[in-house]
């Protein structure tokens, strides 16, 4: 089985995946007039603007919290020292450019998922590419081979692996034994889980940018501290991945190991065209009242997790001189690096923002996987709280054990999930580049944007035109 998984792996992961995933960036970024670009401003404001109260959905910076928080997890330290091992700076360089050509993909995914969105029994705003691909493409059972891939993965396996991380940490920093660690992690999430969605929107609104700030801030000041290196340390990483300069790292493989270990540390950690940052998309409440500003919303937070966050991740090592300087690689590298800048405190520092990184990344895991419950009609109280003490199960295990192998059942699980969020998001690119248009239609005519169904007969059968009535829409 092992090898039947690892076979699927290779051909998902080196062949189908890193030239589908960013042929389809390229995709929308070309169709939608680089959008990404030229209203990167648009985005930023629709990001700060005041939410407004509604009973049915989470707000927008709510939503952007908890897929940031699912985001940016142990990858953003780990993933990004790997990737500088074995591809050299110059992997640095195709990450942007992954994540540049990303946040395209992520605004068509998270539009898809607004205007297919339905309102719960209880009243709520669920959604996601099951939605989508069952109502826009007419494949119910494409969307529920989505929904069980997304738990899998998503809801039991990467909780554990997230989980491993936190317990790793403090384990050979403090001496704490694994198993109390996972104990303890699963039943600080337990009580934040236990409410649902709306809770763990709550929680990651005050989390995320305090975890992300302050990392944020630890590399600032690194580089203002370094400031006369920081030229040379960005020509470095250009120079490489052109192949100006010399591939500097544990493993010399040029122009082509940089482009490679960039793309795929890339497209793991920004998550564009997944599928897994749309079910949270789904239920919020836009501002304003149009599938595409959520677009932009998500979009963002493409730029946050690479462009920001893991880019700051590779400064702190590339600044700190110990790559290439042994075999030390992936968390023990970004450790080492920051105790060079920071001394003994940096170990510390590492495991709290593991902690941090990690704890948030399971409560946006799991939110993902209990929206896709709803699609599957499993969201009654049994279920739910099956999937709930699965997902907390999971969590102790996970501290204690070598996960690579269920990992690399999730890798497999996570890339059916893209290959057919992929097809359906090209499949219903003329509707994302009709709600485009229509949204900058409203906006050069002076107006606040609102999505009217009536305007678009050909989703008279997928679309709740209910949820986006006048009655029903938020004043903004």
């Amino acid at each position: 089985m092992n090898t039947i998984i690892d076979g699927l792996n290779a051909i998902l992961w080196n062949y189908v995946l890193i030239y589908g995933l960013l042929g389809a960036g390229l995709f929308f970024t070309i169709r939608l007039g680089g959008i990404q670009f030229r209203h990167f401003g648009e985005m930023v404001r629709l990001v700060v603007a005041r939410p407004t109260a509604d009973s049915h959905g989470i707000t927008p910076f709510q939503a952007l919290s908890v897929s940031l928080a699912s985001r940016v997890g142990t990858g953003n330290l780990a993933g990004v020292a790997v990737a500088l091992t074995l591809g050299g700076p110059g992997a640095i360089f195709w990450m942007w450019m992954v994540a540049l050509v990303g946040m395209a993909t992520a605004y068509a995914e998270s539009t898809l998922a607004q205007v297919y969105k339905v309102t719960t029994a209880k009243g709520h705003y669920r959604g996601g590419p099951a939605f989508y691909i069952a109502q826009g493409l007419n494949a119910p059972r494409a969307g529920a081979i989505f929904s069980i891939c997304l738990i899998i993965s998503f809801g039991l396996i990467f909780v554990a692996v997230q989980s491993n991380s936190i317990a790793e940490s403090f384990n050979g920093l403090i001496g704490i034994p694994k198993w109390i660690v996972g104990a303890l992690v699963a039943a600080v999430a337990g009580v934040v889980i236990v409410g649902g969605i709306r809770s763990i929107a709550k929680v990651a609104q005050f989390l995320v940018p305090i975890m992300a700030g302050a990392y944020l801030i630890v590399a600032i000041i690194v580089m203002a501290l370094n400031l006369p290196q920081v030229p040379e340390l960005l020509w470095l990483i250009i120079s490489s991945a052109l192949g100006f300069h010399e591939a500097v790292g544990g493993v010399a493989g040029g122009v082509m190991a940089a482009a490679l270990n960039g793309i795929k540390r890339g497209l793991f950690s920004n998550e564009a065209g997944m599928g897994s940052a749309p079910n949270i998309a789904a239920a919020a409440t836009p501002q304003p009242h149009h599938p595409s500003s959520q677009g932009f919303v998500q979009a963002f937070g493409c730029f946050v997790d690479t462009i920001l966050v893991s880019t700051a991740t590779a400064i702190l090592i590339l600044l700190s001189g110990v790559l290439g300087l042994s075999d030390t690689t992936g968390m023990q590298l970004t450790q080492s690096a920051l105790e060079v800048h920071m001394g003994p405190v940096g170990g510390y520092f590492v495991a709290i923002a593991i902690l941090f990184f990690a704890f948030t990344s399971i409560l946006g895991n799991y939110s993902y996987a209990e929206n896709a419950m709803t699609y599957l009609k499993l969201d009654s109280p049994l279920p739910i709280m099956i999937l709930r003490l699965s997902c907390l199960s999971m969590v102790i295990w996970g501290a204690t054990q070598t996960v690579q192998t269920v990992f690399n059942f999730a890798d497999a699980a996570m890339g059916m999930m893209a290959v057919i969020n992929l097809t359906a998001i090209l499949m219903l690119s003329g509707t994302v580049y009709k709600l485009t248009l229509d949204y900058f239609t409203q906006r050069k005519a002076g107006k606040s944007p609102r999505f009217d169904a009536d305007k678009f007969p050909e989703l008279d059968r997928g679309v709740d035109a209910r949820i986006w009535s006048s009655d029903e829409s938020p004043s903004v």
